[in-house]
């Protein structure tokens, strides 16, 4: 029987983790004290893609059919020892001129804040450098979104088209599932200004929907989704965020973004062949290690960035 609530040491720091036998998805019985495990055990993977970047948390403290809401400033019952960036939020819905987000660099920072029931990781395309100063973009990111009755496996398609283009550009793809119904592209770029990968986002978004209007659309009006996947070139903007690799998704199941194998996405037939529980991703881990390991090693320009 898992005890309710427990102190550890991780990394000589000491935690009290609580409401481990709460159930946060009730559908798959999966409690906060395996979510805590999942997050611990998937660490030496997950981390690379959390570390430098501001985290934005999305805490489900009752569940997945419970409220939820997004967390960027950092809670006041912050251990002293988890480190945080200050980072402007130009046109926030609060009005605040500036955020304090958690950086997640480390496993006891993680595990603190997994004990938030922090079930969705949110990570910006760039990094902070070792004095909170905001550095240009370092990832450029496609996310397909499909307009019903278009689901993943419609993504599926599009993404392969989408890998040829930026391949054409001398870019690397990799790829992952959403963890809900769509995809996200990613290639490891190095840019001179910020603006740069959502300018090059849109323009390949654009030319998709042209040479495909049957299947691709590059703008967000929901109408004109309807059976076609959106190739949503915005998440590059600065201010917004992407779900990290290896983070939980609030769906019925534990579901997982999970970096996938490109012969995984050509042979998809079915949603369930490219989506994944947190046991699963545990597993894959073990047997393939991480399949978005090259990512940071294939740095990439983007055509007529000569800066």
């Amino acid at each position: 029987m898992v005890e309710e609530s427990t102190w550890v040491e991780v990394l000589g720091r000491r935690l009290r983790l609580t409401n481990l036998g709460k159930v946060l998805y009730p559908e798959a019985g999966f409690t906060k004290g395996e979510v805590i495990d999942y997050y611990v055990r998937v660490a030496p993977v997950l981390l690379p893609y959390l570390a430098g970047r501001p985290l934005t948390l999305r805490r489900f403290p009752d569940g997945v059919v419970g409220g939820s809401f997004f967390e960027k400033n950092v809670s006041r019952h912050a251990p002293e020892w988890v480190r945080t960036v200050r980072v402007p939020t130009p046109g926030s819905s609060r009005g605040a001129e500036f955020a304090d987000f958690v950086v997640v660099d480390d496993l006891a920072t993680l595990v603190w804040v997994a004990n938030l029931a922090a079930l969705e990781l949110h990570v910006p395309q760039w990094r902070v450098g070792r004095r909170g100063e905001v550095r240009v973009p370092d990832l450029l990111v496609f996310d397909l979104d499909p307009g019903a009755p278009a689901g993943v496996v419609e993504c599926c398609g599009v993404a392969l088209r989408l890998r040829e283009l930026l391949a054409a550009d001398g870019l690397v793809a990799f790829v992952k599932s959403s963890g809900s119904k769509g995809l996200q592209l990613y290639v490891s770029v190095s840019v001179s200004g910020p603006e740069l990968t959502s300018r090059y986002a849109r323009a390949v978004a654009e030319r998709l929907a042209r040479e495909c209007p049957g299947e691709v659309v590059s703008v967000m009006a929901k109408a004109r989704r309807v059976g076609k996947v959106f190739i949503d070139w915005s998440q590059n903007n600065p201010a917004k965020t992407t779900v990290a690799a290896y983070s939980l998704r609030a769906r019925e199941w534990p579901w997982v973004s999970a970096p996938l194998r490109w012969s995984e996405v050509a042979g998809c037939r079915v949603p369930e062949d490219v989506l994944f529980t947190a046991g699963e991703v545990v597993e894959r881990v073990g047997e393939v290690g991480d399949l978005f390991a090259g990512l940071a090693s294939g740095v990439g320009r983007l055509p007529g960035d000569v800066g």
